[in-house]
């Protein structure tokens, strides 16, 4: 074996907002369901409902009106041509049928929590990637139990895996799809494989055929016009990729992302798993359903703006600091966005000391459109106690 070979594992929620629904909703087990929108949807009076056979009525995608987006959706809305991203409006067109839930988040983070809990309790070594991923590094755990044999390695690592997934199961309910490789390219990749609950095994040497074959965008930093690019070259495959010169992707995309490009065509990377960074701030924002008038709207604007508030001071507190500078944004309905900032004398984590600050920056800002989006930042992080002068 190889003594660099490392073992990482990329350990991925299966369409986790709506799973997390399915626990409060089993009856909707087997329907296509979307979650989207941030508040509880109203039915049209005029539009259908489907039921539970115990006659519960749930709104549908059919009569939606409005510009929210999909934020998850189930395996059975996806085999009709929906995704995450994707317009309720889009939609409704392909599954009038489907079933339309609000976004908890509250909840999402609290099943977040639960897993990636689980998965720390047998392998400590985590990078969080986000609400519903995590790369882990099982290189100590495998070389440690299994000696120096290829193949007892790979075997220990597909052990640690199966053990991940039934911790995450008992701990939450929930399902989750692991890939498990050399690199974190590699297991970002392999997790995708085979959703929903997949354990995945990627060597070195199976590169060529099961990731050679895979489309351009399959990998990690490859985004729609970079892909659209690569289409337009001829370079369909990944392994179309990986047989290009390294001089032409130079040439046409720049020496250090035609170069980064072909090296993650043969799946070659070096990034370590980073267990921990400081966060440089925390945010909260929401879109609305609606455009939001300042003045005939003024009320609901404030519930929410009071609301986001609370909320930064409740992840402040959660994760141990307070943010000496307070931010805002605000979209208008013409798409143009301002931000303004205010940098206190103290750091707080004071949900009205927070409110006042944002505030204050509110009104440094023309309110002469209708809006779209509003945010409330925190930055500048610093590390608190649990009580602090700056909260009194």
């Amino acid at each position: 074996m190889d003594p660099g070979t490392r073992y990482i594992a990329h350990v991925d929620m299966d369409a986790f907002y709506a799973s997390v629904e399915l626990l409060r909703y089993p009856e909707l087990r087997g329907r296509p369901l979307v979650v989207g929108g941030r508040r509880r949807i109203a039915q049209d009076a005029a539009g259908g409902a489907n039921r539970d056979p115990g006659g519960t009525a749930f709104p549908d995608l059919r009569n939606y009106s409005g510009r929210g987006v999909i934020t998850t959706a189930t395996y059975e809305a996806r085999a009709l041509g929906v995704h995450s991203g994707m317009a309720l409006m889009k939609a409704a067109k392909l599954a009038p049928d489907a079933i339309l839930l609000p976004a908890d988040f509250d909840e999402y983070r609290r099943y977040s929590r639960m897993f990636k809990e689980a998965v720390r309790a047998l392998a400590p070594q985590i990078e969080d990637r986000g609400i519903d991923e995590i790369y882990t590094d099982l290189t100590d755990l495998v070389l440690l139990r299994a000696g120096g044999e290829p193949d007892a390695t790979w075997a220990r690592a597909r052990e640690l895996a199966a053990a991940i997934q039934r911790a995450v199961r008992v701990a939450t309910g929930l399902s989750c799809s692991i890939g498990v490789a050399p690199n974190k390219l590699l297991a970002k990749i392999a997790s995708d494989l085979e959703k929903p609950g997949g354990l995945t095994i990627l060597r070195e040497a199976d590169i060529p055929a099961r990731i050679w074959p895979l489309p351009v965008r399959r990998i990690n930093g490859i985004g729609p016009k970079a892909g659209a690019r690569l289409e337009a070259l001829g370079i369909h495959a990944i392994g179309d990729l990986a047989r290009t010169e390294p001089v032409f992707l130079v040439e046409h995309f720049g020496e250090r992302h035609g170069a980064w490009m072909h090296a993650a065509a043969r799946g070659r990377d070096e990034r370590p798993v980073i267990t921990y960074s400081e966060p440089k701030s925390i945010s909260r924002e929401t879109t609305f359903e609606n455009d939001l008038h300042p003045v005939r709207d003024r009320e609901q604007l404030s519930r929410i703006f009071t609301d986001l508030c609370i909320r930064i001071a409740a992840d402040l507190e959660r994760k141990g600091y307070a943010g000496r500078t307070i931010g805002l944004k605000l979209r208008f309905d013409n798409f143009k966005t301002v931000t303004r900032d205010r940098t206190l004398d103290e750091p707080t984590r004071d949900a009205r000391a927070i409110r006042r600050a944002a505030g204050e920056c509110l009104k440094r800002v023309p309110l002469d459109r209708r809006i779209r989006l509003l945010g409330v930042r925190a930055g500048s992080l610093v590390k608190s106690a649990r009580e602090s002068p700056a909260d009194a």
